[in-house]
């Protein structure tokens, strides 16, 4: 059982799931929850601190979404202007995303003293804002 779930290293509970682990690939996700649920709260705080941070997120959501889209359109044959769409190497996203964050965790680390990051302001401020404007060209 635990060689064919070695052996799926893409998905490795569909591996333990056919060979009726069922009661492992449920334990697991149970786990995984509880440890996500016990760091979500320092994550958030980090994420919420460094708006850069917010920034690469997204870009790596867009990275991310084109890189399925590609895949999308490989498996289905699709050509764009002629040619044949291929699908995007795992490797490239992989190190994209890890040197990315690399940088950027540099960048923190070196800017640690110097100043306080940036804070966002809440859309209400904005909002409250724009009414004053309109009011005053009016």
């Amino acid at each position: 059982m635990i060689w064919i779930g070695l052996v799926s290293l893409e998905a490795p509970p569909a591996g333990f799931g056919y060979q009726g682990g069922m009661m492992l690939m449920i334990s697991a996700v149970v786990i995984s929850v509880l440890i996500m649920m016990a760091f979500a709260g320092p994550v958030s705080k980090f994420v919420n601190d460094h708006p850069s941070i917010q920034i690469l997120g997204l870009a790596f959501l867009i990275l991310i979404g084109v890189m399925l889209l590609a895949e999308a359109s490989h498996l289905s044959h699709f050509e764009f202007f002629g040619s044949e769409v291929h699908s995007i190497p795992k490797g490239y996203l992989y190190f994209s995303i890890f040197f990315s964050m690399s940088v950027q965790f540099i960048i923190i680390k070196m800017n640690q003293g110097q100043s306080k990051p940036v804070h966002l302001h809440d859309s209400k401020v904005l909002e409250d804002d724009m009414s004053i404007s309109k009011d005053q060209n009016s």
